[in-house]
């Protein structure tokens, strides 16, 4: 690599940026905009940046207010569903625990993926496999596991495109398994 380009990686305009935003979040936190918030704001914030991580594509804007309002939705969804089910004096539950395969380039937003899941109505993450390619999910009605596979499956998708990563060559080989699976049975 010759020296141009060396620099430009290192002065882009999203990093330039970055270092701005942070700098002012920083001063925020300290509630004053003075000489030494400022010059400390850079430099942590250019530590931050030359040292943080290196995921491709970083955070993408609008895919990620997508599976934010996806997600706000089914906070009000999931309430209006407890609020039923706590206020109907027969319970029209049917309780089941189903497995859903997880791709491997959603692997590395698994906690993301966890909140995500278990606002989602009726629906609770409560366990997942060693190596990540299964979740298990603890369902009010059996009767709508369809629904809640293909419902995950758009939430696994949003946060792909909101994340996106690189997915590794020896985790992309062993994930054929993954496919596979079959619902657990209750």
């Amino acid at each position: 690599m010759n020296a141009p380009s060396k620099l430009s990686d290192l002065v882009s305009v999203r990093r330039v940026a970055t270092v701005i935003a942070l700098t002012a979040a920083w001063c925020a936190l300290w509630g004053n905009v003075s000489a030494a918030n400022v010059l400390s704001g850079v430099l942590v914030s250019s530590v931050a940046s030359f040292t943080g991580s290196r995921a491709p594509g970083g955070v993408r804007l609008v895919p990620l207010l997508r599976l934010l309002w996806v997600v706000a939705i089914d906070l009000a969804v999931s309430t209006a569903v407890v609020v039923r089910e706590v206020l109907t004096p027969t319970d029209y539950t049917e309780e089941a625990i189903i497995a859903v395969p997880v791709p491997v380039e959603a692997r590395a937003h698994l906690l993301f993926l966890y909140i995500a899941i278990t606002v989602t109505p009726g629906t609770a993450v409560v366990a997942g496999d060693d190596d990540a390619s299964v979740i298990y999910l603890h369902v009010l009605h059996d009767d709508r596991r369809d629904d809640v596979v293909e419902h995950v499956e758009l939430l696994v998708s949003l946060v792909n495109r909101a994340f996106p990563t690189r997915v590794p060559a020896d985790l992309a080989d062993s994930s054929s398994d993954a496919s596979n699976i079959a619902e657990v049975e209750q």
